[in-house]
């Protein structure tokens, strides 16, 4: 009997929940969204991260495509641009991007939160945006190394998080906080960004394009006659470590942008994978075409085009759309680094401006032919297409002008370039005191 009776009590024990459940269903739907919400939390929280270790990708990257000479330099300029990038996006780039009219100053309110307020979706937000403007102002340093006065570096890197591409963002994205009444004007046109092709990538690499131009090339890259010289990178292994860091941090840059824990983040993450490998394969072809060779430096830039090319679509292509986005991509990069650096003669030593800005630009017209509900493809309509045109020149104007004004004007402040002599020593020493090799390190005179 007392077997019975135990058996007994604990059915009833189990079925109690399920009982006042099912008397409140106000309850069990109070659950469920508490549960969505802090799956919503995890992961986008796992996207920021995996976006943040991008920056050592980038790190990577762009010392493996330098000179031994300027590796200190480069990763302190990794390491600083996401430090000043994040005071200045919390403080001021937050609330220009996302506020509304509560204030444009950090126009959340996030200084003033405490006690239960930690637990709010706002924080999450933050963050993950904050890893975004760090990107954006990363990117730039790639096309300016080797010959860029550091404390210009960290001045521009403070004022491309804080000013440029929030404004732009707030114009693409700004209603991702706050709901439709934050909306940008580019939004209410029908503009699709849906991971940041243009808002993070373009804007990066149009400000790359303008500080190689006002920076000036580096000391031997063009002989007297204007032939472009081919200046080596001293570690390519680092570099392909950089370029697989960025593969994998991009399952974090595109599946974290639905901010949302659900179904559609498996999807993003084919569409992404596949164009990433169609841009490195097809980039590996055209290089081996063009140059006679199997090229690993293109090849590896090829694998970041098509990434940095299904950013904006990646929600709403088929596969087979993220492979054609990816492989025209990789062709478009190892042309367009030919081209900048040939014909333009503008001195790009890891082809940011090719990877970010040029492919960055085709990733947001892929998404008016290629979208499976409005692209021109599928529905016949040059509308979408047209509207993505419109953001796309817009990003162009937008962190190409304002770019210039500020490199010139840090030209003539407190000056962009390294002395020559500090440029043929290497800004390792002459900016740093120190040596990435200590003991290793062969200097030369180019």
């Amino acid at each position: 009997m007392k077997k019975k009776y135990l058996f007994l009590i604990l059915i009833v024990s189990l079925l109690a929940p399920v009982i006042c459940f099912a008397d409140e269903p106000s309850t069990l739907d109070t659950v469920k969204q508490e549960l969505q919400t802090n799956i919503n939390i995890v992961w986008t929280c796992i996207g920021a991260f995996l976006v943040f270790f991008m920056q050592a990708g980038f790190a990577m990257v762009e010392t493996g495509f330098t000179r031994a000479k300027n590796a200190v330099n480069i990763l302190m300029k990794n390491l600083m641009d996401f430090a000043v990038g994040s005071l200045a996006f919390f403080v001021i780039g937050f609330g220009l991007m996302f506020g509304t009219k509560t204030g444009w100053f950090c126009g959340t309110n996030l200084f003033c939160m405490s006690g239960s307020e930690t637990n709010s979706w706002d924080f999450t937000f933050l963050i993950f945006q904050t890893v975004f403007a760090a990107t954006a102002a990363t990117i730039v340093s790639g096309a300016m190394a080797e010959r860029t006065k550091f404390v210009s570096y960290l001045i521009y890197s403070f004022v491309i998080s804080l000013v440029i591409y929030p404004i732009f963002g707030s114009w693409a994205w700004g209603s991702l906080f706050k709901g439709p009444e934050a909306a940008g004007w580019l939004e209410g046109l029908g503009f699709l960004d849906f991971a940041g092709s243009t808002v993070v990538h373009s804007i990066g690499g149009w400000l790359a394009l303008a500080g190689a131009i006002i920076l000036g090339p580096r000391i031997g890259k063009y002989g007297a006659d204007g032939k472009s010289k081919p200046i080596l990178g001293h570690n390519l292994p680092i570099a392909a470590l950089g370029v697989f860091i960025l593969w994998f941090g991009w399952f974090g840059f595109n599946p974290g942008s639905t901010l949302a824990g659900n179904a559609s983040i498996g999807y993003i993450a084919v569409t992404t994978n596949l164009a990433a490998a169609a841009g490195a394969i097809v980039a590996m072809i055209v290089a081996w075409i063009i140059v006679g060779k199997p090229d690993a430096s293109m090849t590896l830039n090829g694998a970041l085009a098509g990434l940095v090319a299904i950013t904006a679509p990646c929600n709403a292509v088929s596969p087979m759309g993220a492979i054609a986005i990816g492989s025209i991509g990789g062709a478009l990069v190892v042309l367009s680094v030919i081209f900048i650096d040939k014909v333009l003669k503008i001195d790009d030593p890891v082809g940011a401006v090719s990877v970010h800005g040029v492919c960055g630009t085709w990733g947001t017209l892929s998404c008016g032919l290629f979208n499976t509900t409005t692209g021109l493809f599928y529905c016949g309509s040059f509308k979408q297409l047209g509207v993505q045109a419109i953001g796309a020149g817009t990003a162009f104007l937008w962190a190409f002008g304002l770019g210039i004004l500020l490199f010139l004007a840090l030209k003539a402040t407190v000056g962009l370039r390294v002395t020559a002599d500090e440029e043929l020593k290497g800004l390792d020493l002459g900016e740093h005191g120190m040596e990435a090799y200590s003991g290793f390190q062969i200097f030369s005179t180019t």
